[in-house]
């Protein structure tokens, strides 16, 4: 039997939840990302509990608890469909993916299914269109009669021609739309590794604007950290005022082209200038919520990150403990 068969009644529950509405913090969409099942890029297929692993559902638990509404769970393309884009699928590493999704939506929160491969597969950049459909058509008919389901093109597509990223976003919404997913949003990511600071400068805005979907549910999902270049490799911010700095651009793209936009990826160090400057990033987001922005996912969570600067997997992440308490306001 299908997940999507097994899932069907949850759905029909779960569909109520569906169309977002503003929360406390002011967002449609408020998260964090589930890291883990696409870690161990370098071991492919790998293996379950060395290589990767899956969220916890005791985290998912206590995160939504906390107001998070939306969880971001990165995979591997090549895990899950690993002959080629247009092969057939894995069934081990698709049950855990199953697994998270089904405990993720049956709790009446979002899940984002996020293929973590930078515009790649196998580690070269996807030129074939066609295959890249094919590989999200089985995807989305495996989650179509779910309604809590996201679906997220590719994290972070970079170093490629403007045109081939728009041309494999659309070949992604078409794909979804023609496998029955008819209902879900679709999160779109640009060239340049998605950066909202570089979503005008790059060129990619000329072409994302052209994207099309039937169902119109596309949100346009940029990342933004706040270390000097942007990387979220450091613990330190620029500045107090870095992050709306860095939105402003794409910002005022969104509202004039009439498009929503999310944070998909953002944090910062736990110290009172990152604290400061991701404070005042969320707030000028929420007033640019009505016709811009409709949230923001933490970067990230995830039971394998130990110390990490971080991280927010409780109970005891070092953002977890020491930055979500400063930020609940935007939650």
């Amino acid at each position: 039997m299908r997940f999507a068969d097994l899932i069907t009644g949850a759905a029909a529950v779960a569909g109520a939840l569906a169309a977002p509405r503003k929360r406390q913090g002011g967002f449609d969409f408020t998260g964090v990302n589930q890291a883990g099942a696409e870690f161990g890029q370098d071991t492919l297929p790998g293996q379950l509990g060395k290589h990767y692993t899956w969220p916890a559902n005791s985290a998912i638990d206590t995160l939504m608890r906390d107001g998070f509404n939306t969880f971001r769970v990165p995979i591997m393309m090549e895990r899950i469909i690993p002959t080629s884009l247009a092969g057939s699928i894995n069934e081990t590493y698709a049950a855990g993916l199953d697994s998270t999704v089904e405990y993720i939506t049956g709790k009446g929160a979002y899940a984002i299914i996020d293929p973590h491969n930078f515009g790649r597969y196998y580690s070269n950049v996807i030129t074939d269109v066609e295959g890249f459909g094919a590989w999200w058509s089985k995807i989305a008919a495996r989650y179509a009669n779910n309604d809590l389901v996201i679906f997220d093109t590719n994290n972070e597509y970079h170093d490629m021609d403007n045109d081939l990223v728009y041309r494999l976003n659309q070949a992604a919404i078409d794909a979804i739309r023609a496998a029955g997913a008819t209902s879900q949003y679709i999160f779109v990511e640009g060239n340049s590794w998605s950066g909202a600071w570089h979503w005008v400068s790059s060129g990619t805005a000329v072409d994302m604007v052209k994207l099309t979907d039937p169902s119109d549910k596309i949100v346009y999902e940029m990342h933004q950290y706040l270390d000097t270049d942007g990387s979220g490799t450091h613990a330190e911010c620029v500045s107090a005022t870095i992050g709306r700095e860095r939105l402003a651009e794409a910002t005022e793209w969104l509202r004039q082209n009439g498009k929503r936009g999310i944070l998909g990826e953002t944090a910062g160090g736990v110290n009172p200038r990152c604290i400061a400057a991701v404070k005042d990033m969320l707030a000028f987001m929420r007033e640019n919520s009505a016709d811009a922005w409709a949230g923001w996912l933490w970067w990230a969570g995830g039971p394998w990150w130990g110390d990490y600067m971080y991280s927010m997997e409780p109970p005891s992440g070092a953002a977890y403990t020491g930055f979500l308490p400063e930020i609940r306001q935007f939650v």
